[in-house]
């Protein structure tokens, strides 16, 4: 009982239930536009969107709800209180984390990585300025609805999410004959090609060097069967990029 009451002491039920609901409705904007962007097969897709949104959803209730507790019933502020800025330090925290998010984001030739991981980074920030305003049921909503919808997005992949990135490295000496077989072969695994980059040997050979991004359900193994069938191929490499 000493508990609800501590809860409902600052926001009542019937206001923590609006919190929810605003942050819900940014997770489905966010969404929206994520669902147009992942289509696209662009890097940042739906996952990242929504927690972007969510995140900002949430930071904007702690800056305008999460100083309740610095005045009394009266608005009267309490001692210690007078003349401070509470949401200066929140300030900074908003803008600073990013940095921290940029350090886990890197390129790898034309892929993008930890996009997401970065998004999840400035969400927690703000979950952790929730918790720390004291408002606590915002705070832990907002964690099950993060971590529920990873779990999801993970479960079912959209989008450029559910493609796998791959070098492939190889040589040939029956160029005109290879190359439209392998743009066939692509095509045949609804592959995307980033990169690709064609050298010329001094021994005639046509060396390729090719980054694609393939559906999941194509296998490593049926990328090197398909080498391994082909006799004009004198050396190659399949290396999956995480």
């Amino acid at each position: 009982a000493m508990l609800v009451e501590y809860f409902s002491s600052q926001f009542s039920l019937a206001q923590c239930l609006d919190f929810f609901i605003r942050v819900i409705v940014a997770c489905v904007c966010g969404a929206c536009i994520g669902l147009e962007r992942s289509r696209r097969f662009k890097e940042a897709g739906i996952r990242t969107h929504i927690i972007v949104c969510c995140a900002a959803a949430v930071m904007m209730i702690v800056s305008k709800y999460a100083f309740v507790d610095l005045t009394n019933a009266a608005g009267v502020s309490f001692n210690g209180t007078r003349g401070a800025d509470p949401a200066r330090i929140a300030a900074q925290v908003v803008s600073g984390i990013s940095f921290l998010g940029a350090g886990v984001i890197f390129k790898n030739g034309s892929t993008i990585k930890g996009l997401t991981t970065a998004a999840g980074i400035w969400a927690t920030a703000g979950i952790g300025l929730a918790i720390g305003a004291g408002m606590y049921p915002l705070g832990i909503f907002v964690t099950a609805v993060i971590a529920l919808l990873q779990f999801i997005m993970h479960k079912f992949k959209i989008g450029a999410d559910a493609l796998t990135s791959v070098k492939l490295q190889f040589e040939t000496n029956e160029d005109e004959r290879f190359r439209p077989e392998f743009f066939k072969k692509t095509d045949l695994w609804k592959a995307q090609i980033d990169e690709i980059k064609i050298d010329v040997l001094d021994s005639g050979n046509s060396s390729y060097c090719i980054a694609i991004r393939v559906p999941q359900n194509v296998k490593t193994e049926d990328i090197l069967d398909f080498f391994k069938s082909d006799k004009s191929i004198h050396s190659f490499s399949v290396i999956p990029i995480a």
